[in-house]
């Protein structure tokens, strides 16, 4: 049996989301997962690993593309008691981390058509991820919002 499995040449938990698609999301308060030195910014205050976003009180309305790999579970429960804010993740459905905080407690989700094309922290473009994305938004106004981003992929509303 000859089983394939996909994967990202530039494998790293640092994958800088395209400013041009978090503007299509509006304005944020709150970026919790920001690089040190990064080549741009998604929102009006910044946390990076130095500042330790999980321990902080988070505020207003946050994007999040949280580090992959062991540890995103707990940024996505931060987001989901946070109740305000938009993520992107890897559309990794069946997922722990799906059941225990997205399929019942997100308000919608928008599975990104075609992969996106991340940034690295030198601010160049990287190429795209060995998994496809999706967008999931956490309080009516952020479902709202992301239904409205004029985002190609599929969007579905959950609560």
């Amino acid at each position: 049996m000859n089983v394939s499995f996909e994967k990202s040449i530039n494998t790293t938990i640092e994958w800088l989301t395209p400013p041009d698609l978090v503007k299509k999301l509006g304005d944020f308060d709150l970026d919790p997962c920001t690089p040190v030195n990064p080549p741009f910014v998604h929102a009006k205050t910044n946390f990076n690993i130095n500042d330790d976003g999980l321990q902080k009180q988070w505020f207003g309305r946050v994007y999040m593309n949280p580090p992959y790999g062991k540890g995103m579970e707990k940024w996505m429960e931060k987001l989901k008691i946070h109740g305000n804010g938009i993520a992107l993740i890897f559309a990794r459905t069946e997922t722990k981390c799906f059941f225990n905080h997205i399929w019942n407690d997100a308000h919608a989700v928008l599975f990104v058509k075609g992969r996106i094309k991340f940034y690295n922290t030198d601010g160049e473009q990287k190429g795209t991820p060995g998994a496809p994305s999706i967008l999931i938004a956490y309080g009516k106004e952020n479902a709202d919002l992301l239904e409205q981003a004029h985002i190609e992929g599929k969007f579905i509303r959950l609560k």
